[in-house]
């Protein structure tokens, strides 16, 4: 069974472990054009590791996201996370077809992929010749679970939609870092490596992208949901109380002295860590700047202590800064949630494909 592939008009579905977001583009000659767009909320643990649990109460929020948004096409790429997908490169003569190499890795699976073959979903990419041999070809395979694709495919045709892709979170990432690239006032060159931190609810990620691939990714058990925690136990809070003091603010004046401060600067020791952890691994290339993402990204003060920390130029991601919108969205809305829509943008730029 190959991944399903997209077709024109496309809505990304991020499906994370505390909202899910929607976002549709339409691609617009040299940009893309932002059609619509939703994030809503999810109950605790109905998505845990980005993998869905209860597919019903997904599906209920996801078609209250369709209701806000009201998309023009009913089409949408999902993503598997990282961790739940084997990715390798392989090497195959040059001579060989794509119905070929299908072939190839259909009779040699047991070599390339750990899960029983009638378990799995797979997909694959000829990159070009290799670069240090003309008569041998790069591919890129990818395979993950059956189960783990129709759990996803199952959850977005509850709510109404079409799924039209199935893609690996990393990749659409690393797609929408592509698009972040060119306003960047720095060497522009695709194999710089670009250190990407992604805080989730529950997790932040440090990935390095370099040439539109991940290279090393390190996860950390530390996300906003500690800032949520924090906040509750100190001013004895529901946790939906300290949710929404954690986005509108008002908090006691101590706020940022005992509870934000010592958050940040776990999150700074962590990207250090990280850092440290890619170069003892034997990686030669540098990061040269980094990229913050998710929505805990933007609190104040945490990009400039990561960019005094490391050395490095710290960029908050805006995915949406070279694109149009549609005159019917609320762009600063939109705006203010950018640096968490950085995977469903990856996903929706699979319609320029």
């Amino acid at each position: 069974m190959r991944l399903l592939k997209p077709s024109k008009g496309l809505i990304g579905v991020d499906i994370t472990s505390a909202a899910v977001k929607l976002l549709e583009l339409k691609q617009c000659s040299d940009t893309y054009q932002v059609e619509s767009y939703a994030v809503k909320s999810l109950r605790e643990g109905a998505v845990v590791e980005r993998r869905v649990r209860d597919i019903h109460e997904v599906a209920r929020v996801l078609r209250q996201a369709i209701e806000h948004a009201k998309p023009s096409t009913r089409k949408a790429a999902v993503a598997v996370p990282a961790s739940a997908a084997i990715t390798k490169t392989l090497m195959f003569p040059i001579s060989l077809s794509e119905d070929e190499i299908e072939e190839r890795i259909t009779a040699e699976s047991d070599r390339h992929i750990l899960f029983p073959f009638n378990e799995v979903v797979f997909d694959f990419q000829c990159l070009g010749p290799a670069p240090f041999d003309a008569d041998q070809q790069q591919v890129v395979l990818v395979a993950c679970h059956q189960q783990d694709v129709a759990r996803l495919a199952e959850t977005i045709e509850r709510a109404g939609l079409e799924p039209a892709a199935v893609d690996v979170e990393t990749f659409a990432m690393a797609r929408t870092l592509a698009e972040l690239r060119r306003p960047l006032s720095v060497d522009n060159d695709l194999n710089v490596c670009v250190g990407l931190v992604d805080i989730g609810a529950n997790t932040n990620t440090f990935h390095v992208v370099r040439g539109g691939r991940t290279i090393y990714s390190r996860d950390t058990a530390f996300g906003g949901c500690q800032l949520t925690d924090a906040i509750r136990d100190r001013y004895a809070m529901s946790h939906a109380e300290a949710e929404l003091a954690k986005k509108r603010g008002g908090l006691p004046e101590d706020y940022q002295d005992v509870v934000l401060n010592p958050f940040v600067e776990t999150v700074v020791q962590q990207v250090g860590r990280s850092l440290q952890l890619y170069y003892t691994t034997g990686r030669q290339h540098e990061v040269k700047y980094i990229v913050l993402t998710g929505g805990i990204s933007v609190i104040p003060g945490l990009a400039e202590r990561i960019a005094k920390n490391s050395s490095l130029p710290v960029t908050i991601a805006n995915p949406f800064q070279r694109m149009r919108f549609n005159k019917r969205l609320d762009v600063q809305a939109l705006t203010n949630d950018a640096p968490a829509m950085l995977t469903a943008c990856g996903l929706a730029m699979r319609v320029g494909l």
